[in-house]
C-alpha cells in the first residue's frame, strides 16, 4: 500500500474509532425530519408545473450553459431573474452562483484584501470559513452571538472590517442579535455581511428573510440568499450595490472560473419565488409552535429555537447514533450531527420542521424523543 493509502486509511480510521464516519446513502425514509425543504416546493406538484409552463415559454432553450456566464453562459432571463429577486428582497442588485457554497466562497475570498479584517461568528457555517481561509485579511472568530466579544475584536479591527454572520445558525437553529450587531457595525463603521440560508421563504412578511422583517437592509453589505433549502431548487444570490455586482463579475473566482447553471434551474428558481407569493406564511409557524409546545410539555432536551431547525441534545456521537437509529427503524428520517461538525459534548438530533409534516407525524416523533432522551 502507497504511502498516500496509508495516510487515508489512518483518517478514515480515526472516523470510525471516534463514532464520526460518513457515508452516503441513497434510502429515504417515510417521514421526513430531516431536509431542508422546509415549505415543500422540492416535492411541489404546482412548482413543477409553474417551471414545466416556463419552459415551454423560453425561446432559445438549452440543455446546458455551454460555459461560464462571461462566455457562452449568460442570458436575459437570467439577468432579469437577478433583478427580480433583488426587488423581492428590497435589494438594488444581485449576482446568481451556482451554490450557496460558492457564493460565500466567491464573496469573501475576493471582496476583503490585505490589511483588512473578518470578523466571523464561531458557528458560521463551513463555506464562509473556507472563503475567509481564501483571503489575505486578518481574520477574528467572536463567541456565538455575544455582543462584548464582537465589540472586542471590532476595536482590533483594521482597514475595511467585514462581519460575517448567519440570520438564523443551520445547526442550532437560533437567530443572530441582528438589530444589535448592525448597530455595532455602524458604530465601528464595519461592513455587516449576512447569510440568510435558513431565513429565506420562512421570515419575513412573503418569506423576504430576517433582514427586511428587520427593516435592515439599508444596514447591510452583502446577503447571501440560498435557493437549496426553502425555495426547493439549487444555486444562490448574493445581494448587495450595483458596484458589488459588478466587482463580483470581475473578481469573484467561484462565479468566473465555473460553468453557468443551465436556464432550467434559472426558471425554476424564479417559479419558486412565484409561488412563495401564493402560499400562506403563517402555516410553517404554526407547526415550529406545536413542535415547541410538545417538547417543552415533555420536557425534552431541547436547544432553544423558534425556526424550523430545531436541536435535540445528547452526550456523546455513539448516544446520538443510537437514538437516530432507533427513530430511523420506525420511520422518522432524522440524522445524528455529531462532533466535531458540532462541539463534543453538543451533539444533536437536528429535527427539520416542514409544512408538510402532519401534527400526528410531530406528537409521535416527540413521544419516541422522549423515550429516547
Amino acid at each position: 500500500m502507497s504511502n498516500i493509502e496509508q495516510f487515508l486509511n489512518g483518517k478514515l480510521q480515526e472516523r470510525k474509532d471516534n463514532l464520526s464516519i460518513r457515508n452516503l446513502s441513497a434510502y429515504n425514509l417515510p417521514v421526513d425530519f430531516c431536509s431542508n425543504d422546509y415549505l415543500g416546493f422540492s416535492r411541489s406538484v404546482e412548482l413543477k408545473k409553474l417551471i414545466d409552463e416556463t419552459v415551454a415559454t423560453v425561446p432559445l432553450y438549452l440543455n446546458g450553459a455551454g460555459g461560464s456566464r462571461l462566455l457562452s453562459g449568460n442570458t436575459q432571463y437570467t439577468e432579469e431573474t437577478e433583478q427580480f429577486i433583488a426587488g423581492f428582497h428590497q435589494a438594488e442588485s444581485g449576482l446568481i452562483f451556482n451554490s450557496g457554497y460558492d457564493a460565500n466562497v466567491g464573496l469573501l475570498s475576493s471582496v476583503p484584501q490585505r490589511g483588512d479584517t473578518i470578523i466571523t461568528d464561531e458557528l458560521i457555517h463551513a463555506s464562509i470559513i473556507d472563503g475567509c481561509r481564501l483571503s489575505h485579511a486578518t481574520r477574528y472568530k467572536f463567541l456565538h452571538n455575544n455582543l462584548s466579544d464582537l465589540e472586542a475584536k471590532l476595536q482590533l479591527a483594521k482597514g475595511n472590517v467585514f462581519v460575517v454572520v448567519e440570520s438564523v445558525y443551520s445547526m442550532d437553529g437560533d437567530m443572530a442579535p441582528l438589530m444589535e450587531i448592525s448597530n455595532l457595525c455602524e458604530t465601528y463603521q464595519a461592513n455587516l455581511i449576512v447569510d440568510e440560508a435558513h431565513a429565506t421563504g420562512i421570515f419575513g412578511k412573503k418569506g423576504e428573510g430576517l433582514i427586511k422583517q428587520l427593516n435592515l437592509t439599508e444596514k447591510v453589505f452583502a446577503r447571501i440568499v440560498t435557493f437549496g433549502k426553502a425555495m426547493g431548487t439549487h444555486g444562490a444570490i448574493i445581494l448587495g450595490s450595483k458596484n458589488l455586482r459588478h466587482y463580483l463579475v470581475n473578481f469573484a473566482r467561484s462565479f468566473i472560473y465555473t460553468t453557468a447553471a443551465p436556464i432550467h434551474n434559472i426558471i425554476a428558481i424564479r417559479s419558486a419565488y412565484q409561488l412563495l407569493h401564493t402560499i400562506d406564511h403563517q402555516l410553517i409557524h404554526q407547526k415550529i409552535g406545536l413542535f415547541r409546545k410538545l417538547i417543552k410539555e415533555h420536557n425534552i432536551n431541547a436547544l432553544d429555537s423558534e425556526s424550523t431547525i430545531q436541536g435535540i441534545l445528547f452526550s456523546s456521537n455513539e448516544d446520538t447514533k443510537l437514538a437516530a437509529g432507533t427513530l430511523q427503524n420506525k420511520g422518522f428520517d432524522v440524522r445524528a450531527i455529531l462532533s466535531p461538525t458540532v462541539a463534543r459534548g453538543k451533539e444533536r438530533l437536528r429535527i427539520c420542521l416542514h409544512t408538510f409534516n402532519t401534527d400526528d407525524e410531530m406528537i409521535s416523533l416527540v413521544k419516541h424523543l422522549k423515550e429516547l432522551n
